[in-house]
Order: C-alpha cells, then structure tokens, then sequence
C-alpha cells in the first residue's frame, strides 16, 4: 500500500506506527535529546565501573582525557555519586541534588536493561543547574531549609538550662555548703537526688548542676510529676507508640526521656509518681533504656536523672507509698537546699537581685527598701521561701507609687507576722518546746502522717474550702493537694 507524504513526519516516522517501530526510532532521538541538552551524561556496567563519559562531563569533573577515567570505580572519580545504588537495587533514581565543588546540579538516574530485561548497568544524567533552571523551586527549598534551621535552633535554646551555681544567691554558709556540693555532684554522672522545701531553688540549682557537667551542650528538659494527670505520666515521660490507646495520636509521640536523650532530665515532685510508674522509673535508670506505652521495642538512652522533692521520702517509703529500692537508686547523690530562714544573712543580697530583676522585667525603675523595710523582710519566716519573697515584691511594686517601699507598703502584704527580734537573754535552748515526758511514743511515719493531716485540715478551714488558695498557701500544686486530701479521707470536705 502507497503511503502519502502526509502520513509520515520528518523523521520519516509514520503516523499510527507500531510500538517497536516507534521505540526503535524514538529512543535514540530522546537519548540525542538528553545528550545534548544536559550538562553531563556517564554510564557505568554492572560492577560500577565506569564505561563511557561525555566530554562535558569530563570537562565538568576537571578531566582532561575522558578515557582515563574507564574501568575505574564509580566513586573514585565522583565520591558524591550514587549511580551504584541504582546498579543494586535496580531502580531509578529521577530527581536528585548533586555536588560539584561549590555548584549543585540536578541529576537522574536510570538502570540500563539488555533485550532481556538483565540489568547490566546505569546511566546518569547531570539535566542542569540549579541556579539557571530551578531557580523558583530551589528558592523555596532554601527558604524551607532556613525556617527548619530556625526553629531547631530555636527548639535547642528552648532545650537549654539557663541558670548556672553561681545563681543561687548567698554568702552564707548554708549557701556556700549546697553550692560546693552541686559543683561536685556536676563532674559526677550519677543521678542527683535534691531535698529541699518549696520556692528554695532546687531547679535553678539542678539547671546548674546540667551547665557545669559535661552534659553542658545536651539538652535540659524540666518536668513537674505532680503537675501532670496520673493518667497521663506514663505517655509524658516515656513517650507512646502510634494509636497506643483509644484517641491516640497515629503518629509516635517521644516522651521527655527521649527528648532529654544526650542531657539531662529534671524530676521534679517525684515524690508524688504513682506507684505503677515506679517500677518502669526505675528500670530506665538502671538500664538505660525506655519502652514507650504500647510498644514492645526498647530504645537505647544516655540520660542524666536529676530528681527533686519538697516531702519526706523516708516517711512515704516506710508508709508503703514510694518503693524502697527506687528511692535508693534516686538517693546516690543527695542535696539538701536550705530554707531562707536557715540563711537570712542572705536576704539583704537575694532583695538587691530580685528587685533588679524585676524591674529589667517590668521595664520600670528599680524599687528600693526602707533600712525598716528591710530589717523587717529579714525576720519574716518566709514558708514560700524565695519564691514568696519575690511574689511579695512583684506585689509591691504594683501596689507602690513611688520608688521606695517602706513598712507601710509591705506590711499589708505580708500574711504571717514577723518573727520578733530575741531578746539578749533569751537562748535558743530556752525557746525550743520541750517534750512531754508521758505521751506515748508513735512511729514516725504516723506522727508525720497526723501532722500532714492537721495541716491540710487547717489550710482548708482557713481558706473557707477554696482548694486553690489552700494548694498555693501550702507551697504544693493542686493535684498534689488533691491526692493528699483522698489519701487522708479528707475529700468530700
């Protein structure tokens, strides 16, 4: 049958030809195409060696004779290729970046097959620049590399301690004493045990403890245990495996071990760890490893614990509430930060500290002290400790109209009357209370328990059942103030 000249394109190509007619014609058209307008083209057998290289390409690489780079491997010529992936696992590589120097080129890479379908080698393609033709595409892409870049390091400085020993205020030698103790306990990677009443500074002091360890550049991550929901401390501090429970996140969620990996994790109100959590607890500490709720992998940690407490640990042990032989792995290294009314000599300098402090905050002036201002601060006996005395302070400059805070400025604040000035014949001696020498003798754990108990009975009685108020008055969270009060029957009150 004739074929008119309309039915055949310029190639001589006929319209509605068959497959293999059109392969057989194409292809070397497309191979032309790609040859001629990419920036290099090199194909290597089926050990990665190189075959043949185009003359661009050569003179791309800095290769003068094309020829001497056949037979060698592929990586001794381009290190950055990854042309022998291609080679073993048989697939295409489409659209990747490249190094050259300081230029990064897109290149692809496909798998060359004989009639058969036997892959005998691979063939790379360098398309173009990226500078000349990806310019909108790269642009974005650089754009999405800075903004991650950004917020890592926003994330890292989130991560890091801020606070360093020398922040903890006072040259007493109470302060001195913890000080030298903490500077000790960072060149030590044991796990640090921090006893101490609420508001005295334990997490500034474990913050400086992370700074001068050599755990200094891992992360610090602060958890408070009693201000988490008990259904809930599991999943924040050992993370979740994906739809671990009903509602969960499909995703994996890491938890604060793993977060802390590298670090150290700060526990804060351990004390106040569920029972069922103590147990998995410890097993982290003493292998170093964490199983996320729902999984049954583990994953390797290297992480420093640094726990705190404000309760009697002893007593919760004997008492059946804090498992004994967690609290003797918690307990290899243990601080006890003093309470502000064990070193009022440094008062007068935590006043000078906070009131800069505040007003650096604030953007006001600093407020100054009245010599009976301060004589007075300096006899409260601070139950809040240097968390109420700066709440106090905070207080006053709002209350305040001019920059010097007298007596009658504080005085009005102040919720627990100053203690008054001993007399000179007065002794210490005199003042402590004496035993009575007929009471019957209780084991310790029930006398603390009782006091515990009177306390929170007279918290609620003055705060008219407000629970808040009395949580905040008695230095403890809410959730620590609610478990206290079920563990005491006192929850219907």
């Amino acid at each position: 049958m004739a074929i008119s000249r309309d039915e055949l394109d310029q190639h001589g190509l006929i319209v509605g030809v068959s497959p293999e007619r059109f392969r057989a014609v194409a292809m070397p058209l497309l191979y032309d195409h790609l040859d001629a307008q990419c920036e290099g083209t090199i194909a290597v057998n089926r050990q990665a060696r190189i075959v043949w290289i185009n003359d661009k390409y050569a003179e791309k690489i800095g290769i003068r004779d094309p020829r001497s780079v056949l037979g060698k491997q592929i990586e001794e010529v381009l290190p950055a290729s990854r042309l022998r992936e291609v080679v073993d696992s048989g697939q295409p590589s489409m659209l990747d970046l490249m190094a050259f120097g300081d230029e990064h080129f897109v290149v692809t890479r496909i798998p060359l097959r004989d009639e058969d379908g036997t892959l005998v080698g691979a063939l790379g393609f360098v398309l173009f620049d990226r500078a000349r033709h990806l310019k909108p595409l790269m642009a974005k892409y650089n754009s999405l590399q800075s903004q991650l870049l950004a917020t890592q390091n926003e994330l890292a400085k989130a991560r890091r301690a801020r606070y360093t020993i020398a922040g903890f205020i006072g040259s007493s030698a109470a302060a001195a004493e913890v000080k030298r103790q903490a500077r000790r306990a960072a060149q030590l990677d044991a796990t640090v045990l921090l006893r101490g009443e609420t508001g005295t500074g334990k997490e500034l002091l474990a913050q400086g403890i992370h700074n001068l360890s050599p755990r200094a550049n891992g992360p610090f991550v602060a958890v408070n245990v009693a201000a988490i929901p008990e259904t809930l401390v599991e999943a924040e501090l050992f993370g979740t495996a994906p739809g671990a429970f009903t509602g969960a996140d499909r995703k994996a969620r890491i938890g604060k071990f793993e977060v802390a990996n590298g670090g150290t994790l700060f526990l804060d109100e351990i004390g106040d760890l569920p029972m069922p959590l103590q147990a998995k607890l410890l097993r982290v500490l003493q292998e170093q490893e964490v199983e996320p709720l729902g999984s049954n992998q583990v994953k390797p940690l290297n992480v420093r614990v640094i726990a705190a407490t404000h309760i009697d640990l002893e007593a919760k042990v004997a008492a059946g509430q804090f498992r004994d032989d967690l609290y003797y792995r918690l307990n290899v290294l243990a601080l006890r930060v003093p309470p502000l009314r064990e070193r009022r000599e440094d008062i007068p300098s935590l006043l000078e500290h906070l009131l800069d402090d505040i007003a650096n905050r604030s953007g006001q002036a600093p407020m100054e002290l009245s010599r009976e201002a301060l004589a007075l601060l300096c006899r409260q006996p601070w139950k809040g400790n240097v968390r109420e005395l700066r709440n106090l302070l905070e207080r006053a400059q709002l209350d305040s109209d001019g920059s010097l805070l007298g007596v009658a400025q504080l005085q009005p604040l102040l919720s627990v009357p100053a203690m008054p000035l001993p007399s000179p014949a007065e002794s210490p001696e005199s003042t402590e209370p004496q035993p009575v020498a007929d009471e019957p003798l209780q084991p310790l754990a029930q006398s603390i328990a009782a006091a515990e108990r009177r306390a929170l009975q007279q918290a609620l009685t003055v705060c008219g059942g407000n629970r808040r108020r009395a949580a905040s008055e008695l230095g403890i969270s809410r959730a620590s103030l609610y478990s206290k009060l079920q563990q005491h029957g006192l929850s219907e009150r």
